[in-house]
């Protein structure tokens, strides 16, 4: 594709509104990402589900900003 070409089209693009533009700007970014693997998909959704169901059953014990900053930087503190 041509300078020209890009140049042009940039500039139509940039007249569509913003929720059109992102909606174009995800299926770019899409278009750029190797081939979904479906069972990693698949195992991610499931343990998506799974934390989901740890939050809302009070299994898991969630930070507050504070806290998890905190956690992060313990580490690098002690170098």
């Amino acid at each position: 594709m041509s300078t020209a070409t890009l140049a042009r089209l940039r500039c139509e693009l940039l007249t569509l509104s913003g929720p059109e533009r992102a909606e174009l700007a995800y299926e770019l970014i899409q278009s750029l990402d190797a081939p979904v693997d479906e069972a990693a998909e698949e195992a991610w959704n499931r343990e998506i589900v799974c934390r989901i169901n740890q939050i809302d059953s009070g299994q898991a014990k969630l930070l507050d900003r504070k806290e998890f900053q905190k956690k992060i930087q313990a580490p690098f503190l002690s170098l």
